[in-house]
């Protein structure tokens, strides 16, 4: 019992009654404070103290106070195993309305346990608890801590026979053959992008991490989701589960070896195996989103990092512009009707002004412009390959009409990835509220020569 005691919680929980005073009547200094503690202790915490040190000096002292002349030390001088202490037990339970748990109420615990809170959740804490809770609903005193843990073991592992037969009797024959050869060893797996996988389980290649932004970490997550789809697991088969649950068999699954899971009963290997296959199912989903906003974001920063290397090389930065612009301004309301060769140019020079002209438009549209084309010759080069997979392997959807005109551009391409065309004749294309209309100059001034077709 680690907390801070306040006088007003000492006050709420350890003061005594008139009617628990009666309790104390003939009774020794040793034999007061030890009654005293036992009886609120199990108030508060539904069981009696198991040793001395449970109870801090701030109760004893304050419950001393209440008992003067008592000193708070004799509650150590109070044999907690002795028969005196067996006989204030059972008068304290008569007093509180108590009794013993006995072999048919852990029965009935044991069932509520299995039925009503493994489901939830497997947490010792969590059990412990709520072993203390259900036997103080039923005016009972829980059970020592070895017999409880025991009990509740018992539950779990009855949970689990039920459970992993439920989970196994759902399982079609076919999808359990493709879950153990998730697991066997021997059965080379190719992978053109990792020669060492060859040695590997199918089973350590869904554990394994994406890996390195780029094209080839989008092709394996891509094959990861289709092997995990064609084990044809039933659409409902964890549904109805915690989802504290699924998680604890999914982690045990990811950290047992193949050689374990091998070595389970049938019931046991595939409620594990399609437990890590469901969540791994989600959990690579959304690792390959992730991955394609991190690709794209690669690639503006690539873009932008190589034509800002770029204009940089060829921008002669003109130092101290304050002072020149500060004097054309001058100049231009002092002779507001002159003439820019005989005003202007004698005060900062015809090259200084074309160099302040090259400078402003170093950061707009022209190098916007040149950040979007190299993206795009990036993009049709290397990354054009992912578009594809993603589109033949994710459905985007969206309920915002904000986002209505990308989602209809994806169902067009998706409609027309396997042409293998280079130009795709059609009435009408997507574009309008999906490419920016300054991209939308480049391609049609790209496209003039054959306004009515589109590059795939």
């Amino acid at each position: 019992m680690k907390r801070c005691w306040d006088e007003q919680d000492l006050i709420e929980h350890w003061t005594l009654i008139a009617a628990e005073r009666e309790l104390l009547a003939n009774r020794t200094e040793r034999g007061s404070i030890g009654v005293v503690v036992l009886l609120k202790f199990f108030q508060l915490n539904g069981r009696f103290p198991h040793h001395h040190k449970d109870v801090p000096g701030p109760v004893l002292a304050f419950i001393g106070e209440q008992l003067s002349p008592v000193p708070p030390t004799a509650w150590f001088d109070y044999d907690l195993k002795g028969r005196s202490s067996q006989r204030d037990r059972e008068q304290i339970r008569a007093f509180l309305g108590f009794r013993l748990i006995t072999v048919a109420d852990e029965d009935q615990l044991r069932e509520w346990l299995q039925h009503e809170v493994v489901p939830l959740g497997q947490d010792s804490r969590h059990l412990r608890s709520a072993v203390a809770d259900w036997c103080r609903d039923h005016h009972l005193e829980p059970p020592s801590n070895e017999r409880r843990d025991r009990l509740i073991g018992s539950a779990v592992r009855r949970f689990e026979e039920v459970f992993f037969a439920e989970i196994h009797d759902k399982l079609p024959e076919n999808a359990c053959t493709r879950l153990d050869a998730l697991v066997e060893s021997e059965t080379a797996v190719e992978d053109a992008n990792d020669a060492s996988d060859t040695t590997r389980s199918a089973f350590s290649l869904l554990k394994s991490d994406p890996g390195r932004i780029g094209l080839a970490s989008v092709q394996r997550e891509v094959a990861k989701l289709d092997r995990i789809r064609a084990l044809d697991l039933p659409e409902g088969l964890w549904a109805s589960t915690s989802p504290k649950l699924l998680k604890r068999y999914r982690s045990r699954a990811a950290t047992e070896s193949i050689r374990e899971l091998r070595h389970h009963s049938e019931p046991v290997r595939y409620t594990l195996l399609s437990a890590f296959c469901w969540q791994r199912h989600k959990e690579t989903t959304d690792g390959l989103v992730d991955l394609l906003i991190q690709v794209v974001h690669r690639l503006s920063v690539r873009a932008e990092k190589r034509v800002t290397a770029e204009m940089i090389g060829e921008l002669q930065r003109v130092d101290g512009k304050t002072t020149p612009l500060f004097r054309i301004a001058e100049a231009a309301l002092d002779n507001p009707d002159g003439v820019v060769r005989e005003v202007l140019f004698p005060l900062v020079g015809e090259s200084i002004l074309a160099a302040l002209v090259e400078e402003s438009q170093a950061g707009g549209p022209t190098f916007r412009r040149r950040i979007q084309t190299l993206i795009h010759r990036f993009y049709a080069h290397h990354y054009r390959r992912m578009l594809p997979l993603l589109l033949a392997t994710l459905v985007f959807q969206s309920n915002n009409k904000a986002h209505r005109p990308v989602i209809e551009a994806l169902d067009w391409i998706r409609a027309h990835r396997d042409d293998r065309r280079k130009l795709i004749l059609c009435a009408q294309v997507p574009i309008e509220g999906v490419v920016r209309p300054q991209l939308q100059e480049i391609l049609i001034e790209g496209n003039r020569s054959a306004p009515s077709s589109v590059s795939t």
